[in-house]
């Protein structure tokens, strides 16, 4: 069985890092190699929908070029301190990296941090959370672009916050002596029947040092994965040690554009995704009239799109860019924040949170950032992605979870009209929040025995 945390383990001891190639030989060569070719392939025949991508979408050639390569050249060489790499996919995982990183640089201040991400919107995201980090782009998974990558940025042990695993890249590392760990890990159903179904083909899980996994339910797969029993240790969700435990007091310029009226109650729709925004604003519309509402879209690149589109179907909506431009906020109409790193001020402002992609099956949002605020949470049904943070909210009485999209207008109304129930969901959203936090201190220690370099 996975042990809870280091003091479960014998002695609390861990295995040593992996800092070596589990699998050389030719046939391994020859997969990797085939593998390589069929990255050059997707190239090639993807190369007309990349350069069309890159003409329509602003900075996304940007993006492809720097991951494969062109602006690691750019990254200062290492100093005296050693580096230790933190991977985000994108903003989620950035986000939740936070508290990893400040328990690293608390306890180890002779270690350099440096920042990897793979979108766009991630690394906008983590050059905001970490001002002062060296942020990079996380390399395409060619044999030669990882190569280049890390002899630049030369970590001497990487940390992959969630679950981010390329077969080259954690080749490649091994082949290096660079240990690597992956924390707050979680692995959803449908991610756990792929690599069950491609583990003998290109091994993966082995290379990997160190799995800090969230709870019980995601320490079992990786244990079906053939990973050693040694290396599945449960530490908790870190997301919940970067959040403050009570009211965020939003800017006074997001009271002034986004603030209700005396008296009025605010719904924000938060983490949008495609298809839902039409259906929130429509149901806010018939069973919370008054109400001031504000919908904040995952992709905020979508938002110029997506207003013609509201609008064309009698939503008419007013952008943040727009009254920041001089536009006159109007309480009445819904509100849409087209900009980054602003949900947590905007929550500040809710007495009632709904947490989007779980309407349509996108597996779901963060819905802790809400519920450590203290706002009574509703969601929709698609929660894979976010399974154990639904539990617990839910077993708490901080969430409620729909049964199927179509019952979102009565829940919006009946806890519209409860302000007592709204108020026991969002105590119980802090008390539940609070008693998850610590799983970046336990996170810290693990990588301090395994794959942190030594003082």
């Amino acid at each position: 069985m996975p042990r809870s945390g280091l003091n479960a383990s014998a002695g609390g001891s861990l295995p040593p890092a992996i800092t070596r190639d589990p699998h050389p030989g030719l046939v391994r060569r020859v997969l990797h190699g085939l593998y390589d070719c069929m990255w050059l392939l997707a190239a090639v025949l993807g190369s007309p929908w990349l350069l069309w991508r890159s003409h329509t979408r602003p900075g996304f050639g940007a993006i492809v070029l720097d991951r494969l390569g062109r602006g690691v050249g750019k990254v200062p060489r290492r100093g005296q301190k050693q580096r230790v790499m933190v991977h985000g996919v994108s903003v989620g995982e950035v986000k939740g990296a936070l508290p990893i990183v400040r328990e690293i640089e608390r306890t180890r201040p002779d270690l350099e941090v440096v920042i990897s991400t793979s979108t766009e919107t991630g690394r906008e995201v983590a050059r905001v959370v970490f001002p002062d980090h060296i942020v990079v782009n996380f390399p395409v998974d060619l044999t030669f672009v990882v190569r280049r990558f890390l002899r630049r940025v030369d970590p001497s042990a990487v940390v992959l916050v969630e679950l981010e695993i390329w077969p080259n890249f954690l080749r490649i590392a091994n082949r290096m002596g660079v240990p690597v760990a992956v924390v707050n890990g979680r692995i959803t159903a449908d991610s756990f029947r792929s690599y069950r179904w491609f583990k003998g083909l290109l091994p993966q899980f082995n290379r990997i040092s160190l799995f800090c996994a969230q709870g019980r339910e995601y320490a079992q797969r990786f244990l079906q994965l053939h990973v050693e029993p040694e290396r599945v240790i449960e530490t908790g969700n870190v997301k919940a040690d970067g959040l403050s435990i009570g009211r965020v007091t939003p800017s006074s310029e997001l009271m002034r554009l986004l603030g209700p009226t005396e008296g009025q109650l605010v719904f924000v729709a938060g983490s949008t995704h495609p298809g839902e925004e039409h259906l929130l604003l429509a149901a806010a519309a018939k069973v919370l009239p008054g109400w001031r509402v504000i919908v904040v879209p995952r992709h905020p690149k979508r938002a110029s799109d997506l207003s013609t589109e509201l609008k064309a179907a009698g939503l008419a909506v007013q952008r943040l860019t727009a009254m920041r431009s001089g536009e006159a906020p109007d309480p009445s109409l819904p509100a849409m924040v087209d900009t980054i790193g602003e949900l947590e001020g905007v929550y500040g402002l809710a007495d009632l949170a709904f947490v989007g992609g779980s309407l349509i099956p996108r597996g779901g949002q963060n819905m802790l950032e809400p519920a450590a605020q203290g706002v009574a949470v509703l969601t929709g049904p698609f929660l894979d992605n976010f399974t154990q943070e639904a539990r617990f909210l839910q077993s708490a009485g901080a969430l409620e979870i729909l049964e199927q999209p179509c019952d979102l207008e009565a829940s919006l109304a009946r806890l519209g009209a409860d302000e007592a129930l709204r108020r026991k969901m969002g105590v119980a959203g802090m008390a539940a929040t609070r008693a998850q936090q610590g799983a970046a201190r336990k996170t810290v220690e693990a990588l301090q025995q395994t794959c942190l370099p030594g003082r």
